[in-house]
């Protein structure tokens, strides 16, 4: 660490002292990491024990759209969530040293690595074909347009500084709110949380962290994505009464500020050992979209199948009035994708599996048509009460169409099936550039994690078309197995 950086650590931790906030510097030490600038490594000085409460931060020391010196504007706006505290982050920010957080924002980076801020060209270049291209490019045009809408015309009216409220400023604080903020409760909202948002910096381990944050009153949880129920997590918040106010307060707020959010330990750590922090169970995409970076082997990875691709595989081999037909009986049953925005799509899960809706939805596609209206007559007669179907679809067994019941997948892998999921998978390969996975592996090879678009976009790439490489093992293996049960179905019939 730097002599500028370690200045500003220890003005940091004087300011924390004024305001209140309170850590254990016996039990924990952190400091900026050697490689990254924005990074914070956290070393646990001596053993701590689970329950043992390691820091306390009043809710008046938090950045909010209520804290703020810009709380009158933004009140007066009516914005809240992302917009407002964004609003507050720059008006700070543009104080300078006369704000009341100066030295916690000049320990904050001017914006975070996320690619949210990456030129339209590099998000071509980067993710073209991962899970994240859709959304970023459309990320940035909302973005843009809640800068547009909301944040310029306050500029001149409110003789706010222009280089201080500009486009590229109000993205950075979006990449910083998005990878540092917290729910502090329903009266602040999110806010900025200084100290919780070093531990935030903790180096990452999927399913081995050791500090988490949740905030534990009854009306607020931790804004950070992909959050586990609290007994998953080594540190949580609790809130108490504060007993004595900062020494140099912050903006007036509302009686609920004096009180404080508690950090707990809920794992036991080992002296000298590095604290990790968990982020949720998030794959890569996730992780990349909100904090970004990427980790091998995440678990948790997903691939997505557009319904829209399921579609044009159905059209490829039916009239378009079949594809709307079968389509719509699977939805007489009450089944459907996951949805996001204006998005259906099927997940393909770490291990190549893909969900259930979409093995259904690929066998009633390739249904028989005397089977097909079988089935539909049977929805029409019941008055689509789909909870009294039990229909044999195939020479294989019954199947029962009753959502939430367990379906024995192996019944619905017909070699037709499997022949719809390796197309699908294909196609979903096509997407990426022309390079193999043979290719993007050797470029990870050669490429440092200094490189953070390069590497974590290649890391994000590979981690997807190996998915996709699982899902043609699944289904290649179904047909194997089927032929397998064709041919010995045939020797004990000669017997």
């Amino acid at each position: 660490m730097d002599s500028m950086s370690s200045r500003r650590l220890r003005a940091f931790k004087r300011w924390m002292k004024s305001q209140g906030i309170q850590w254990s510097s016996d039990a924990i030490h952190f400091q900026f990491t050697d490689d990254n600038e924005d990074g914070i490594s956290v070393i646990a000085v001596r053993d701590i024990t689970q329950g043992e409460v390691v820091a306390s931060i009043p809710k008046a020391a938090c950045l909010t759209v209520r804290t703020t010196g810009a709380s009158h504007i933004i009140g007066e706006t009516g914005f809240g969530g992302c917009l407002g505290l964004s609003l507050a982050l720059m008006y700070e920010i543009s104080l300078g040293d006369l704000s009341p957080w100066a030295p916690y924002l000049r320990l904050l980076p001017r914006s975070q690595s996320l690619p949210l801020l990456w030129t339209l060209s590099e998000v071509d270049r980067f993710l073209l074909g991962t899970e994240l291209h859709k959304i970023v490019e459309e990320d940035k045009a909302l973005i843009y347009d809640d800068w547009k809408e909301s944040i310029l015309p306050l500029i001149h009216p409110h003789n706010l500084h222009p280089e201080f409220f500009g486009v590229d400023q109000y993205f950075a604080a979006r990449s910083l709110i998005a990878s540092r903020s917290f729910q502090i409760d329903d009266f602040h909202g999110i806010g900025m949380v200084p100290l919780a948002d070093l531990y935030v910096y903790f180096n990452h381990k999927t399913g081995a962290e050791d500090v988490h944050f949740t905030c534990g009153s009854s009306d607020s949880e931790s804004d950070s994505e992909g959050d586990e129920d609290d007994t998953e997590a080594d540190l949580s918040f609790t809130e108490h009464t504060l007993d004595q106010v900062p020494s140099s307060p912050l903006p007036e707020c509302s009686s609920d500020d004096l009180k404080v959010l508690e950090m707990i330990m809920v794992k036991d750590v080992k002296a000298g050992v590095e604290v990790f922090n968990t982020y949720g169970s998030a794959g890569n995409a996730g992780l990349l979209h909100r904090y970004g970076f990427t980790e091998p082997d995440n678990p948790y990875d997903i691939v997505n199948i557009d319904l829209d691709l399921v579609l044009e595989w159905s059209t490829s081999l039916f009239s378009a009035r079949h594809s709307r037909a079968r389509l719509g009986l699977w939805r007489k049953l009450e089944y459907s994708g996951c949805v996001s925005e204006n998005a259906e799509y099927f997940e393909i899960s770490f291990n190549g599996d893909p969900q259930v809706e979409l093995l259904l939805l690929l066998y009633i596609m390739l249904l028989p048509e005397d089977d097909y209206h079988k089935l539909d007559l049977a929805l029409s007669t019941a008055n689509n009460d789909k909870h009294s179907i039990n229909l044999i679809l195939s020479e294989k067994g019954n199947i029962s169409l009753v959502k939430g019941s367990e379906i024995n997948q192996d019944l619905l892998l017909t070699e037709s099936v499997c022949d719809a999921l390796l197309w699908l998978a294909n196609k979903r390969e096509s997407l990426y550039s022309t390079n193999s996975i043979k290719d993007d592996i050797e470029a990870l090879g050669g490429c440092s994690e200094k490189e953070r678009k390069l590497y974590h976009s290649l890391m994000l790439r590979v981690s997807e078309r190996r998915i996709l490489e699982k899902l043609r093992t699944y289904a290649s293996v179904g047909t194997k197995l089927l032929n397998f049960t064709k041919q010995k179905g045939k020797r004990l019939k000669r017997s």
